[in-house]
């Protein structure tokens, strides 16, 4: 239990205490006091929010005179299995996290240790172990929280009660199951979806083996796996995701395509769900859209400043073409609906032909293709043309006729945008020839494009120093053109980020406007000539200097640098 004297040193006011080691002054103290009775917070959030003393310095001077520990979490390794002798809802509750804990103790970690409420709770959740306890900011309490309260036992509890329910799940009886919140099935998918959406996962792989079923999440573009043993349930879990995303549950020899919509954490996530028959069953694939947040703006896709500049005055242009390239998941429809979103307004009529619709926007009008009644890309496309649009966007310029109709539209008055799947900008201008548009329609048609990759981040919390190895000092030499002389860095791994080094990604960008050199070449359809031009132009920087660009900053590693440009033409 925490024991009397600690009790009694909470119990002095916190606000006299600061000022009386000048760490604020009385009329700081009254002017908190004062918001306090507005808002009805903690005098120690009001000061914060007031700006007049930081949460780390607040959290150190109560560490101090309470005569306990300052503890930064971030470089303390701490087992999921620890932190789970305090339940997800009572630590969130509270601000509280186990740290370590033994037979008779237990070390807390608080973000306001100073809470006798929340210790009176604390001692009886934790009963008989005594309470010892430390100061952590609430930043760091609420990133564990995410990082280490997963749901890999409670997945693996369900599955396990699943297992035990259906021993052939091919004869669940999902129309009955369906209306029950209580089937076993729907707690086991709600718990995969609450882990992949506090990992901040894109994307949620589900691949049945013979022997085990196989839970992969992507996160910052790099897959994490997880296993279960009960492989029978995976056709539980198939037919129960199929019923969500209306699919026919009866086909399991061809691929199917479908989507639905989940609340999950205070997020709303649409849900674009892919089945593929294996050999062991049906993998599924699903990719999260999290549209809590709604369509950013440039500004935040990580464009630089004077790329904003230049693509804005490119896509406010009242005819030609725009394209964002790079492969699968490199942000392209992000940054799109970022354009859109700048055009959309009430004199201007936009409409988009996708597959899907990934982000549902007031005022334009979007279409989703369908190969089932031949409602292609071309031919939404001609229709649209009809519509009296100011502005087109195309989901993707997939064959020759969808190429032609786009091109013909961008010369008669309409300004197109659209997504192609190449390596970088130079290779996106020759690859529409190699797709069968004349040379002199390309030329005319074409007015920038944009490449883009994602990179992750360093983690901010456990950044380090990184000394260069021969092979990566030779190769940033062959990129720059000379001998790196600036400091990189990496992250050593810590719980913030999950032990990987990296958190969260960050936009890379190239932007290439044409100029009447790479026009006149793609005239005469001279790549080379092209290539050439495009490369001299003015503003022209490749994605792989851009990237380097980041790794200079201590954004990004070297690592992460060569990982981006393998399939790079960097010279």
């Amino acid at each position: 239990m925490a024991t009397p004297k600690l009790k009694l040193k909470l119990k002095l006011r916190l606000g006299d205490l600061l000022v009386e080691e000048s760490i604020i002054s009385d009329e700081q103290l009254a002017h908190a006091l004062q918001l306090q009775n507005t808002t009805h917070r903690k005098l120690g959030a009001s000061l914060i929010e007031l700006g007049f003393i930081s949460e780390r310095q607040l959290l150190q001077f109560l560490a101090k005179q309470m005569n306990l520990p300052f503890i930064d979490i971030t470089q303390r390794f701490i087992a999921p299995n620890v932190v789970g002798l305090l339940p997800e809802v009572h630590a969130r509750r509270l601000r509280a996290l186990v740290l370590e804990y033994d037979d008779d103790t237990v070390l807390l970690g608080m973000s306001d240790p100073a809470d006798l409420n929340a210790l009176d709770q604390l001692e009886v959740y934790l009963a008989p172990r005594e309470l010892k306890l430390a100061a952590v900011t609430e930043s760091q309490i609420f990133n564990a929280f995410d990082n280490l309260y997963r749901r890999t036992a409670e997945i693996e509890s369900f599955a396990s009660q699943l297992e035990e329910e259906y021993v052939d799940a091919k004869e669940i009886d999902f129309a009955a199951d369906s209306e029950s919140s209580d089937a076993t099935v729907d707690k086991l998918l709600q718990s995969v979806f609450e882990d992949a959406v506090q990992m901040r996962a894109s994307d949620v792989h589900i691949e049945p083996e013979k022997e085990r079923l196989r839970i992969r999440q992507r996160v910052d573009g790099i897959l994490q796996e997880s296993i279960i043993n009960q492989a029978k349930i995976a056709n539980a879990l198939v037919l129960k995701l199929k019923l969500m995303a209306s699919l026919d549950i009866s086909e399991k020899r061809l691929p199917q395509d479908g989507r639905f919509h989940l609340r999950i954490k205070g997020h709303e996530i649409d849900v674009r769900m892919s089945t593929m028959p294996v050999q062991f069953g049906e993998s599924v694939v699903m990719r999260l859209l999290d549209q809590t947040s709604g369509i950013i703006k440039l500004e935040q896709t990580g464009l630089p400043d004077d790329l904003i500049k230049r693509l804005r005055l490119q896509i406010t242009r009242s005819n030609g073409m725009v394209l964002v390239t790079g492969p699968t998941g490199s942000g392209k429809t992000t940054t799109l609906y970022a354009a859109l979103s700048e055009l959309n307004k009430p004199e201007t009529k936009i409409i988009t032909v996708e597959d899907p619709v990934e982000y549902r926007l007031p005022r334009i009008n979007q279409v989703q293709v369908s190969d089932k009644i031949e409602l292609s890309f071309a031919r939404v496309l001609r229709t649209a043309l009809r519509q009296d649009p100011d502005v087109l966007m195309v989901g993707e310029m997939r064959d020759s006729e969808t190429v032609d109709i786009g091109m013909r539209g961008a010369l008669t008055g309409h300004m197109v945008l659209s997504t192609l799947h190449t390596n970088d900008a130079i290779t996106s201008a020759i690859r529409l020839i190699d797709m069968g548009a004349p040379g002199f329609l390309v030329s005319s048609a074409l007015r920038a494009i944009v490449a883009q990759r994602l990179v992750r981040r360093i983690c901010r919390s456990c950044t380090i120093e990184h000394q260069l190895e021969l092979q990566e000092i030779i190769w940033l030499e062959n990129l720059t053109g000379s001998k790196p002389s600036t400091q990189f860095y990496k992250g050593s791994g810590c719980q913030s980020c999950n032990y990987s080094g990296y958190h969260g990604r960050v936009g890379v960008f190239e932007l290439l406007e044409l100029n009447t050199a790479m026009m006149d070449a793609l005239k005469k359809e001279d790549t080379v000539e092209f290539s050439q031009a495009a490369k001299q132009s003015e503003g022209y920087r490749p994605l792989a200097l851009a990237a380097y660009d980041y790794a200079v900053q201590g954004v990004t590693t070297v690592d992460e640098v060569l990982r981006l440009t393998e399939v790079i033409d960097i010279n």
